[in-house]
């Protein structure tokens, strides 16, 4: 049976295991045996990251042909007007590519959410926004990129669901296990016919 792990990755904790020089990394917070990411976290980014002993099942949930969606709190500079949110929905384009349509919305600031440290900087002058996305792909600092494209920059990115696995109440260190669903269970996915 798979195991699967649930962690709040706190800031600045880079998403891997093993030593790096002046760096948390999830070796600092997590001492579970044969456990690897499924996707990742920057290093500035905060919230869940799904950890798992199956190859498969990481496969499963990081493959761009599953569209698992993501969710993400972000606080951004600025206010973010119709225009900067149709945007952030419809697709934005890259570098290297248009990003997928998006959902995106405003919200008032989650009232659960721990302290960050250090906190974002604060300008009396720049009023800041929360933000919720959910994304179907995962391109390199992508939501950061989507934000800064539109006119508002990422202060603070969370990383609230993966697919059907929330944050809920873990605080930044934490973790829980949890069970695979059915959707995601090597027979709950489709196989291709001869």
């Amino acid at each position: 049976m798979s195991r699967v792990i649930l962690f709040n990755k706190p800031f600045g904790t880079v998403c891997r295991f093993g030593a790096e020089t002046g760096r948390y990394t999830l070796g600092d917070w997590l001492d579970i045996p044969r456990v690897y990411p499924a996707g990742r976290l920057d290093r500035d980014s905060e919230g869940l990251v799904v950890l798992t002993d199956d190859g498969g099942l990481a496969h499963r949930i990081t493959h761009p042909k599953r569209k698992l969606t993501k969710t993400y709190w972000v606080q951004v500079e600025g206010a973010p007007d119709a225009q900067a949110l149709a945007a952030l929905r419809a697709g934005v384009a890259l570098r290297e590519a248009t990003t997928r349509p998006a959902r995106a919305r405003s919200m008032t600031a989650p009232e659960s959410l721990w302290e960050r440290d250090p906190p974002i900087r604060y300008r009396a002058r720049i009023p800041t926004t929360w933000l919720e996305l959910e994304l179907r792909e995962g391109r390199n600092r992508q939501v950061r990129r989507m934000t800064a494209t539109v006119g508002h920059p990422t202060l603070r990115l969370i990383r609230v669901a993966v697919g059907p696995w929330a944050l809920d109440s873990l605080q930044p260190g934490e973790w829980r296990e949890a069970t695979v669903p059915p959707t995601l269970s090597p027979r709950g996915t489709r196989r291709r016919q001869t």
